[in-house]
């Protein structure tokens, strides 16, 4: 694996930490790059030596939790729903300003598109409508219900500053799961 320069690790932390605070204050479309880089005390080459623009520097920014995210369900994968979804939650609460920003922000909407779209690759492999409570269900109805409910409940949770701890949204979640599911 080669060896990341901390200080260019740093720099990159700095500009997205500095892109997620922008956008937590004003629109995605009137951030500009000079503002990023006067908010991350980083020159605009440095900016450009990492991204082509803020659109890519955004993109980056989602992938990067996205991939997270997708490491998460990895690592859980075999528990029941409300173990699985414990560490999801509290990576949704360690991570608040970017999912309040990315979820109430009108700059972002393809973040809310690519949440949706992972999720469904997350509970395709959950859903079963060969027998039990979901037989003769439309396996995209019910898989777009799930996945829906869920952005909605994450989002709801987020927006609301989390007013239950991430252990009571893990189990809550993972019993209508459970029911659903």
């Amino acid at each position: 694996m080669p060896k990341v320069d901390r200080r260019i690790a740093k720099s990159q932390v700095a500009i997205k930490n500095a892109l997620i605070e922008l956008m937590s204050e004003k629109s995605f479309d009137d951030i500009t790059i000079q503002n990023i880089s006067d908010h991350a005390n980083v020159s605009r080459g440095t900016i450009y030596l990492h991204y082509v623009d803020k659109f890519d520097l955004l993109d980056k920014l989602i992938e990067e939790h996205i991939n997270e995210m997708e490491e998460i369900c990895e690592a859980t994968s075999a528990a029941e729903y409300a173990d699985a979804n414990l560490p999801w939650f509290e990576y949704l609460e360690n991570n608040y300003l970017f999912f309040s920003t990315m979820l109430a922000s009108k700059g972002a909407p393809s973040f809310r598109r690519q949440f949706h779209e992972f999720l469904v690759e997350e509970f395709k492999d959950e859903v079963n409508i060969s027998q039990g409570k979901n037989h003769e269900l439309n396996e995209d109805v019910l898989l777009q219900f799930i996945v829906t409910s869920y952005v909605g409940i994450v989002e709801w949770w987020i927006t609301n500053g989390m007013p239950y701890p991430a252990q009571v949204m893990a189990e809550q979640v993972g019993i209508l799961l459970e029911r659903n599911l």
